[in-house]
């Protein structure tokens, strides 16, 4: 008998996820959209957002190791889905060839492991300035890579959030390296590159939070649609007295008596602590303050707006992307990633 999962469900919405690609297609001009799907589709779940995405025609897919590429095996053509991280050594280069996924080859020690295990086609990383993962501008002439069968040459922006010089700077370096390199496709641009303009384009283009409803440059503030929703069940629903203090060190006190809901999600779940005294939670339009500390597997809520709401009832996260992270201070990449295996997706 499968155990009862815990009060805990993610609910993705499909057709603002395909919204959302065709908005960043739309935007790459000439070039088509890809979909970074990555750490498990950002937290949403990779196998459903694949489907939905290859449904809607996405054709290209990133992950970052060989078993997410595993994870996705038959949903679309194994030469689709790029392994942005390379073989970190030769039986991965070999199992990676066997199974027909196109590595990106990020230094001449993997392109020599791709040599050594078949040398079919790849992709090729370019470090133009990020400092990360990438081939040096210094060893393309290598002979381990100028005999690699590219499919496309990337590289990968370090500011295109922002108004920085580093992004002519990277730009500048990556058609340098592609007409070195002189063969395959060309890719640079992730969410927020594709609104630096068609300069950055390419071929093909590399989104990944705005699919899931980020929103890193404003331009696409009133373009891109919230994807997760985040909910939670209420476990107990009790009255705190006034003067009673509420969670861990009793941050909150009650000046008034208070109906309140003790709600099944905490810092495990990757609702953390500084959402302590500063999160909402809603159900329809009731506004639930939460009020003192979040604990590790559970959140206590305000229930004053709405004394409907009773044990085993469900809540929503208030987690619009941007405006959640302006009030808790994490990222939208974290804000997504951070949410924990026990929600139900």
């Amino acid at each position: 008998m499968t155990p009862p999962e815990p009060p805990l469900r993610l609910i993705l919405d499909t057709d603002a996820l395909v919204h959302n690609w065709r908005v960043l297609d739309r935007l790459s001009g000439t070039a088509r959209a890809g979909a970074a799907v990555k750490a498990d589709g950002y937290g949403l779940g990779a196998v459903r957002v694949v489907r939905a995405l290859a449904a809607a025609g996405c054709r290209d897919f990133f992950v970052a190791y060989p078993s997410e590429a595993a994870a996705l095996e038959g949903l679309v053509d194994s030469d689709r889905i790029a392994i942005l991280h390379g073989p970190q050594s030769l039986a991965e280069a070999q199992w990676i060839a066997a199974r027909g996924f196109r590595p990106v080859i990020n230094s001449v020690r993997q392109a020599s492991m791709w040599a050594d295990a078949g040398a079919g086609p790849c992709d090729l990383m370019v470090d133009t300035g990020i400092n990360r993962l990438g081939v040096a501008m210094a060893d393309l002439a290598a002979p381990a890579i100028t005999t690699l069968n590219i499919r496309t040459v990337h590289s990968h922006l370090a500011s295109a959030d922002e108004d920085s010089p580093l992004n002519a700077q990277q730009l500048s370096r990556w058609r340098w390296a592609c007409a070195q390199i002189g063969q395959g496709e060309v890719s640079l641009a992730n969410s927020a590159g594709i609104m630096l303009g068609s300069d950055f384009h390419g071929d093909l283009t590399r989104p990944g939070l705005a699919l899931y409803g980020g929103v890193p440059s404003i331009a696409l503030a009133s373009e891109i649609r919230q994807v997760a929703f985040p909910e939670a069940a209420i476990m107990q629903v009790r009255t705190v007295n006034a003067g009673e203090g509420i969670g861990y060190n009793a941050t909150f006190v009650a000046e008034r008596d208070m109906r309140v809901g003790v709600v099944a999600m905490g810092y495990a779940d990757g609702y953390l602590r500084c959402w302590s005294g500063k999160g909402v939670m809603r159900a329809d339009d009731a506004h639930l303050p939460v009020l003192g500390r979040v604990s590790m597997d559970m959140t206590v809520i305000d229930l004053s707006a709405a004394p409907h709401l009773g044990e085993g009832d469900w809540v929503g996260l208030d987690y619009t992307l941007p405006e959640a992270a302006r009030i808790s201070g994490l990222s939208q990449y974290e804000l997504l990633t951070l949410l924990g295996g026990r929600f139900a997706r």
